[in-house]
């Protein structure tokens, strides 16, 4: 029953319930960015975002509910971010175009901090089943966002007919987080630009 009557709530929620529990959210998101998800509690949570106990309690069961909506609203903005950037993905140049702007937008920070879902994933998988499996879910669609656009050359001929998208979509997500995990400890992002220019690189030599 419990389930039913928190959807019920949910659906009720008024302008101001709306306005607090994405405060709450928010203010869950970046704390888990900056300190971790282990590091951060409930009662940094209400701090940040100058809720009650009950206010918070009334939105989020328990952290482990408040982990899954910041899982879902990091996902939510990057692939949204990287969709937009790969949705057209039909050429060589536009997978160059991709790595300059992920190369970009990490350098902002100097690499700090990681990749918003491998970094969560890190800490999580092994010891959150429900949090891994709603991870994974998320790393599978990054990955077919690649493997469609790798797809579309294959059809298009400017991959060979024997390439597999699906393969090479997961060796350029590997790097990729590679070069997160690089470019966060050295706080510099050209690891990360190796890593990435070595898995286009694989994925050139199978140019038509």
């Amino acid at each position: 029953m419990a389930e039913p009557e928190r959807a019920v709530r949910s659906t009720r929620l008024t302008a101001r319930g709306e306005a607090t529990r994405a405060r709450i959210l928010e203010a869950a998101v970046d704390l888990m960015s900056v300190k971790g998800v282990a590091a951060t509690t409930l009662d940094d949570v209400r701090a940040a975002s100058g809720t009650s106990k009950s206010q918070l309690y009334h939105h989020f069961e328990d952290k482990d509910a408040l982990v899954q909506e910041v899982i879902g609203r990091r996902a939510q903005v990057l692939l949204a971010w990287h969709e937009e950037q790969l949705g057209r993905l039909n050429s060589m140049r536009g997978l160059e175009r991709w790595r300059d702007a992920v190369l970009q937008h990490n350098a902002l920070r100097n690499g700090a901090y990681g990749c918003p879902l491998g970094s969560m994933a890190s800490e999580l998988s092994d010891r959150n089943e429900r949090a891994r499996s709603e991870l994974a879910s998320h790393f599978e669609r990054w990955e077919g966002l690649v493997a469609d656009g790798l797809e579309r050359m294959r059809v298009a001929g400017k991959l060979r007919p024997d390439t597999d998208p699906q393969r090479l979509a997961i060796g350029l997500i590997g790097a990729l987080q590679g070069g997160y995990l690089l470019a966060q400890t050295k706080q510099d992002v050209a690891p990360m630009k190796v890593a990435l220019d070595m898995a286009i690189d694989c994925i050139r030599a199978f140019k038509a």
